[in-house]
């Protein structure tokens, strides 16, 4: 398993209220080299994630304590950087996007297999940010600066709260600035190039890398020069010059 993070394995949370689907997790996960701490209830998964922060989290939706988004909104809040994998039964489309929307990575709809799941977790763990720093010099597209090196997105050098994907996500298309990329580039980039789940986690990043860049602009004390993110139907996106002062 070629997912270690600075030399040691992955640790996984599972937050799972189900006996045989938090064994099945458990024992699988463990089998895979991942080590594993399963909770059955939400308000026991947010402690453990307080006391010991893991490098992603298996949600369930569906726990007897806590709503599952709200409670993928607190650890979204309190460990930003965490990947969080939503597990859930319901399958309609806007329980999905207001999991992805309250900060999910992705998800999965029950029953899933392990094979799936762990080459979603290999797909993700792979595209997480690596501890070394490279030289790279800051894209500045008017007034915003798009930082690389340190992982920071900046408004008249007021940043920017992005949650991971949102960044890698800004960044990429700021690498190809005035060009056209394309969905399947986006999910090969900024989540793997192996990619094979659903596209709309792409659609849900999206509106919320849009919604934080006018939030931020929307509180700078004057007026700013701000790259526009174009949709373009039926391929992808292109991110356009900032106007001209």
């Amino acid at each position: 398993m070629d997912t270690s993070t600075a030399g040691r394995p992955p640790t996984a949370l599972v937050i799972e209220d189900d006996d045989i689907i938090g064994r099945h997790l458990e024992s699988g996960l463990r089998g895979n080299g991942y080590t594993t701490t399963w909770c059955r209830t939400g308000s026991a998964g947010l402690t453990a994630a307080h006391h010991d922060p893991p490098d992603f989290v298996l949600l369930d939706l569906g726990l007897p304590d806590l709503d599952g988004i709200d409670l993928a909104r607190r650890l979204r809040q309190d460990v930003p950087d965490l990947l969080i994998v939503i597990l859930t039964a319901r399958t309609d489309e806007i329980d999905v996007i207001a999991g992805l929307d309250a900060g999910a990575d992705d998800y999965l709809v029950k029953p899933f297999s392990m094979t799936v799941l762990l080459a979603r977790l290999r797909a993700h763990l792979r595209r997480r940010p690596l501890p070394d720093v490279q030289d790279v010099e800051p894209i500045r597209l008017g007034d915003l600066t798009v930082d690389t090196a340190a992982r920071r997105a900046l408004l008249a050098g007021e940043d920017v709260p992005l949650r991971t994907k949102e960044f890698e996500l800004l960044a990429e298309l700021a690498r190809h600035q005035g060009s056209a990329v394309s969905r399947e580039t986006l999910m090969a980039r900024v989540w793997d190039e192996n990619w094979f789940g659903p596209t709309k986690t792409l659609d849900v990043t999206m509106a919320s890398l849009r919604r934080r860049l006018h939030t931020a602009e929307a509180a700078t004390p004057r007026p700013v020069r701000l790259p526009h993110i174009t949709t373009l139907r039926g391929h992808g996106y292109r991110l356009d010059p900032a106007p001209s002062p």
